[in-house]
């Protein structure tokens, strides 16, 4: 699957400093991880630090597929509100949900600091709008039920929102949210986890897996073989490939960035933004003063018919950031479109489809991609294990 657009943001903004070389000979290991992504690189980190025997493999290039698309919004929110997921999923699963993404953005922090990464994260405001009328007492239930759940938010009005240079009705503001190069902080986990003994083959397609006596057999299109006694999934969206279940709706999604822009409120830069509207908007500056925006989405069909529409989303997009923003200057630089998914809850998949064989997924699905990747990476060992852990309830397959 093509799952972007070939001229995305990141990976011109950062060249490609290193490389991988693709499988040439048979390879035994442990643990099999399949997906070179920002979901990898974190599964690979978590399970290097135990001392795990790991190979991780790509079909592409490393961190080319959806994350060098990712705008890398990173919020404890869930495309699902809060008030609408408990009724969903029940209390107690969606005020975990939204208090573990909140934690994983400060676990996402602590890897940063130990890698010493050079991925531009910063913490900031996250600003959820609306810029209609009739979607304020939606905003307000939700305002509410974070309130009553124990998060620190605000409520702003019209006049509260002038200092970010927003034109809207009112938001919630939350304190914890923040952004950073998912490109860049892939790509120095994965040297991290080389230099400690993970080896890595990019441009190695999996073309299928024999389970033969507790061991996987992963056949490669050069064939070759790699023998392990675990696999894990880390192929977001193409997961749709090997999964039995259906799990996840696609959806083609586009975003724009803008030229460096010098004068920006300071209030702009401080924060990030998305709005009630459906499909949602959403806005972010870079550490260079750029704006990313992102939205427009709709259901995917195919690649080309994808790619077909990004000269129409840009003009698009341009306009409803110029509603919103009506002083700010934006001049377009980049544009690219993405493949993502939403499931029926709006959370993520993990762990086993099948409870008898040791072939885990970690499928941080949704505007929260990173954020439950991170989350997935606190309970891969338990799933490894066959250990009860309740994040392996909660996002369950079957469920």
């Amino acid at each position: 699957m093509k799952l972007r657009s070939t001229e995305t943001f990141w990976p011109l903004k950062n060249g490609m400093e290193v490389s991988y070389p693709s499988i040439d000979s048979d390879q035994n290991t442990a643990i099999l991880i399949i997906g070179g992504g920002i979901t990898g690189a974190l599964i690979a980190y978590k399970l290097i630090n135990e001392g795990k025997k790991i190979i991780l493999v790509d079909r592409r290039d490393i961190c080319h597929g959806s994350t060098a698309a990712s705008t890398a919004l990173l919020q404890y929110e869930i495309d699902i509100p809060l008030h609408q997921l408990i009724k969903i999923r029940g209390k107690k699963c969606a005020v975990d949900s939204y208090s573990k993404g909140k934690k994983a953005i400060f676990d996402l922090r602590a890897i940063i600091d130990d890698i010493k990464s050079d991925c531009q994260f910063e913490f900031k405001k996250s600003i959820y709008f609306s810029s209609v009328q009739k979607d304020l007492p939606y905003l307000k239930n939700e305002f509410k039920s974070r309130k009553e759940n124990g998060f620190d938010v605000n409520w702003l009005s019209k006049y509260d929102l002038k200092k970010f240079g927003l034109n809207a009705l009112a938001a919630i503001e939350s304190k914890t949210a923040a952004v950073m190069d998912p490109y860049r902080l892939a790509q120095d986990i994965f040297v991290y986890c080389q230099n400690k003994g993970m080896l890595i083959f990019d441009r190695t397609d999996i073309t299928s897996i024999q389970n033969i006596k507790g061991k996987f057999i992963a056949h490669t299109e050069t064939n070759n073989l790699i023998t392990a006694d675990h696999v894990i999934h880390c192929s977001g969206y193409e997961s749709t490939e090997t999964l039995k279940e259906k799990v996840v709706n696609l959806k083609s999604t586009y975003a724009i960035a803008s030229e460096t822009v010098p004068d920006l409120p300071a209030g702009f830069k401080n924060a990030i933004f998305w709005d009630t509207s459906d499909p949602y908007f959403y806005f972010r500056t870079t550490h260079d003063n750029r704006i990313i925006m992102g939205g427009g989405d709709e259901d995917f069909k195919d690649p080309k018919k994808r790619d077909k529409l990004i000269p129409k989303k840009e003009v698009y997009l341009l306009k409803n950031f110029t509603k919103r923003f009506p002083e700010i200057n934006f001049k377009l630089d980049y544009s690219w479109a993405g493949t993502f998914g939403e499931t029926k809850d709006g959370l993520p998949y993990f762990g086993k489809p099948d409870p008898e064989k040791n072939e885990h997924y970690v499928l941080g699905f949704g505007g929260n991609g990173i954020t439950f990747s991170t989350i997935g990476m606190n309970s891969i060992l338990d799933s490894i294990n066959n250990t009860k852990n309740e994040d392996l309830e909660y996002y369950r397959f079957g469920r």
